[in-house]
């Protein structure tokens, strides 16, 4: 037996106990006559005692020589702590040890395994195994465990089957690009790792499983933006015999039961936003209602005098800004800086103050007077105190200008409270979206989602206007599910084909095993996949998703600990039937 107890459990209702523990060497103080050294596992730190009066000489020799991170076992008794440490658990007592078992050695660690740590980010991914050590990773994929748990236990009890599918499957498009894998036995062929297990499940609602769920591996090779990994995990449901509303009833149940089991947060209302409503609003479909600064559309009060920035804009729209009136010019500066980075790309941003005496005083008073300036302020919902800014220009651009801008000010007057939860429902998405590159329509979500009912007619006059029976769930400004009332009659899904530029023949060949499966009585079904990297990391209060992630990849796709991917040699190659060209 390692140990009887770990080291988080021991209080002083175990003094004058014998105790066997096993963990790593957090830290040792050596004081000479007495050594102190903390004792470190999973579940918490133990300090252990050494003394020349109470401690054979050979164990307090073999006790100084014990390194941070050495893997050892003690056993010893409980004993009251003469100076008490209320920061721990275990603060009020210690081990006073008889026996001293050294289970493993370590070099000294090439970064402090502390909460604060001094190791950056590159040299913690490197040696990841050390760094899951630190509390801030651990307890964050405990965190992940807790509510991954949730998840299946309300899904089970919903009468959801957690079913698996393959990870070896076809190519078929997606909007990314797949990671492929040679076949040996198959030369010249290749499976593809899944970017989600669409088909499948619908597969499995013909087959009559009625409610399932997956939490699964998906994979996408893609160039990675930030807070992005080539291999991520969802949770993967789907429904048959339901309409919009069942799907949006069901998970929105899931993500009550989460938010109460996990953060112990009760949340009645869950918006439903229309998503043309949120691109006129926020500026993007995945609003942050948290707080307000919503758009106000002002070219009918801005587009009547001399001024050609806003005469020429297809919009020109703004926001306010409460207490913004309180910036001084160089910070008002530094956010016209802020806009013109390339990341963000506008061209300048124009602002009034709200001044309290119900005086306006802006960056064009030479062109709109108080009347104008009044609309403004009117338009925006700006009260006295409060800045005006507003950025100008093609309506899509200058939409997602300002929806940065508008985080960005959130972000600094500390209204995205992490502890704050609030959801709503994204619907009615446009079908389809214009590639302006290529002038071809492609599914904004995916080639299986439904259009709403009665506009697919529209597919041939009008496929810009077509809504799709499409949802997505937000949470605090970030995408956590998505999906749709599927696709579920082979004449429908050859025709949404057609639309999205498919010949007959690559259809067949893409996915007429699909198509055939809807001519043997395939049901009206729907679902909604979370991913559930971000949603874990937004239950936790945090942005990022990479410390809830055992071993992440790198923001180059790469495993820096283990150097993949890496180069397979030749008879491996030559196994696969494959030659490189690079």
């Amino acid at each position: 037996m390692y140990r009887s107890h770990n080291c988080g459990e021991l209080r002083t209702s175990q003094s004058n106990t014998e105790v066997t523990l096993s963990g790593w060497v957090q830290g040792v103080r050596d004081k000479g006559f007495m050594i102190y050294v903390d004792l470190r596992d999973r579940y918490g730190i133990t300090q252990l005692y050494f003394d020349e009066e109470r401690t054979e000489k050979a164990l307090m020799e073999k006790a100084s020589k014990l390194g941070r991170e050495f893997v050892i076992q003690v056993k010893g008794t409980v004993i009251d702590r003469a100076s008490k440490n209320p920061n721990i658990p275990t603060g009020e007592i210690e081990v006073l040890v008889s026996e001293l078992n050294i289970l493993n050695n370590s070099l000294v660690p090439p970064f402090t395994i502390e909460d604060k740590t001094d190791g950056g980010d590159d040299l913690r991914m490197k040696y990841r195994y050390l760094d899951i050590r630190r509390n801030p990773v651990k307890e964050s994929l405990i965190f992940r465990a807790k509510v991954t748990q949730a998840v299946r236990n309300y899904l089970s009890n919903e009468d959801f089957i957690e079913v698996e599918t393959p990870y070896l499957i076809k190519s078929t498009p997606e909007g990314a690009r797949d990671f492929v894998v040679p076949s040996r036995m198959n030369e010249g062929e290749f499976y593809a790792l899944p970017q989600s297990p669409q088909t499948f499940k619908q597969l499995l609602m013909v087959g009559g499983m009625d409610k399932y769920f997956q939490i699964v591996k998906c994979f996408r090779d893609e160039d990675l933006r930030a807070d992005r990994q080539p291999e991520f995990t969802q949770i993967d449901c789907e429904m048959a015999f339901v309409e919009q509303e069942d799907i949006l009833n069901t998970f929105e149940g899931l993500t009550r039961h989460l938010l109460k089991e996990v953060n112990g947060v009760e949340i009645e209302k869950f918006p439903r936003l229309l998503y043309d409503d949120a691109m006129r609003l926020y500026g993007n479909d995945k609003p942050d209602i948290r707080f307000g600064m919503e758009f106000g559309e002002l070219n009918e009060v801005t587009q009547h005098k001399d001024f050609g920035v806003f005469n020429s804009a297809e919009l020109v729209v703004g926001i306010a800004v409460p207490g913004g009136n309180s910036y001084t010019r160089k910070e008002i500066d530094k956010l016209i800086d802020w806009v013109k980075r390339p990341q963000v790309g506008a061209l300048g941003m124009i602002y009034s103050r709200c001044n309290e005496d119900g005086s306006f005083k802006s960056s064009v008073d030479k062109f709109f007077d108080q009347d104008d300036l009044a609309k403004w302020a009117e338009v925006t919902g700006a009260k006295t105190g409060d800045l005006v800014v507003v950025l100008s220009g093609e309506t899509n651009k200058v939409r997602a200008q300002l929806s940065a801008l508008r985080m960005e000010l959130a972000e600094r007057l500390g209204l995205r409270d992490p502890k704050e939860f609030a959801p709503l429902w994204v619907i009615d998405f446009p079908l389809l979206e214009l590639d302006e590159e290529t002038g071809h329509y492609h599914a904004m979500h995916h080639p299986f989602t439904s259009p709403k009912p009665g506009q697919i007619e529209l597919l041939d006059t009008r496929p810009g206007d077509v809504k799709a029976n499409a949802y997505d769930l937000v949470l605090n400004g970030n995408e956590i599910g998505g999906g749709s009332i599927r696709i579920h009659d082979k004449a429908t899904q050859a025709t949404m084909l057609k639309h999205l530029g498919f010949s007959e023949e690559d259809a067949k060949a893409q996915f007429g095993f699909l198509m055939d499966a809807f001519e043997y009585g395939a049901p009206p079904h729907g679902g909604i996949a979370f991913g559930l990297d971000r949603l874990v990391a937004i239950l936790g209060g945090q942005e990022t998703i990479r410390d809830f992630i055992a071993f992440p990849k790198n923001n180059s796709g790469r495993d820096v600990m283990i150097d993949a991917p890496a180069p397979i040699n030749d008879e491996q190659l030559q196994e696969l039937h494959l030659k490189l060209d690079l």
